[in-house]
């Protein structure tokens, strides 16, 4: 049923997208990352897409999903799947809802359920997501928040931070609650009279429980279609974006 889910919100989102850009706001792009942990290196390819469309009324329906390659040093490569559906409702200048999703996440798959929020100001977006997660029996919880600073209209600036704590009884051995945090930025740059652009970050993730620490690199370029940088925070359209601290710390 988990990989039924992610086919149907990978076909939805990145084969669909074209076909609805005249009737919602998304889009799709590719990036490639690169961590560090501990000495070991990952790179991983990302291939993603997001489309967000009213529904009813204020309501809104997003779909995210991506498809990533990782390679990750002497232990071998892997292909996976990861998607989502968000339900929202914007109020004057803010948005509210919810979000079921699953990613194929090491040798199991994880589903995620979560509340998210967001507050629109003329050159801001602020972002506050709550996320409970289940995988192999273990149980995670995530709070993670946002601020996106528009310099221009073409120029997306950002800062993310998030929390994990997981009940990790069977899913690492020797390991009960671990606790991981992750810092982050970010920008985003549309070219003038183009739906391209290009983007970057880099986020600091550590666990003090497993003692390791991450650092992770992303580069790539993303097509838009809708509407421009902001336009998509507006739509509900950016709301697949949300900070892991354990997932990211995994390579996921």
């Amino acid at each position: 049923m988990k990989t039924v889910f992610l086919a149907s919100v990978a076909a939805a989102t990145l084969i669909a997208a074209p076909a609805f850009a005249q009737d919602a706001v998304g889009s799709v792009g590719v990036a490639y990352n690169y961590a560090d942990i501990e000495g070991t290196d990952i790179n991983r390819g990302v291939i993603d897409g997001v489309v967000a469309s009213p529904v009813f009324g204020d309501w809104t329906v997003t779909f995210n999903a991506e498809g990533a390659y990782t390679d990750i040093d002497g232990q071998g490569d892997e292909t996976t799947l990861a998607g989502a559906v968000h339900l929202s409702k914007k109020i004057e200048d803010m948005r509210f809802g919810g979000f079921v999703g699953a990613s194929e996440f090491g040798n199991t798959t994880m589903t995620n359920f979560g509340l998210e929020g967001q507050k629109y100001l003329d050159r801001a977006t602020l972002t506050g997501v709550v996320e409970y997660g289940t995988a192999a029996d273990a149980d995670m919880w995530t709070v993670a928040g946002d601020a996106a600073f528009y310099a221009t209209s073409q120029l997306r600036l950002n800062v993310g931070a998030a929390y994990s704590s997981v009940d990790a009884d069977s899913f690492f051995i020797g390991a009960d609650d671990i606790e991981a945090w992750s810092a982050g930025v970010g920008a985003e740059y549309q070219f003038a009279n183009s739906p391209y652009s290009v983007f970057g970050g880099y986020d600091y993730v550590k666990s003090s429980d497993l003692d390791v620490d991450a650092n992770v690199f992303k580069i790539g370029m993303r097509y838009s279609f809708g509407g421009g940088l902001q336009a998509r925070d507006q739509a509900g359209a950016n709301l697949s974006r949300s900070y892991n601290a354990v997932s990211a710390l995994l390579g996921n």
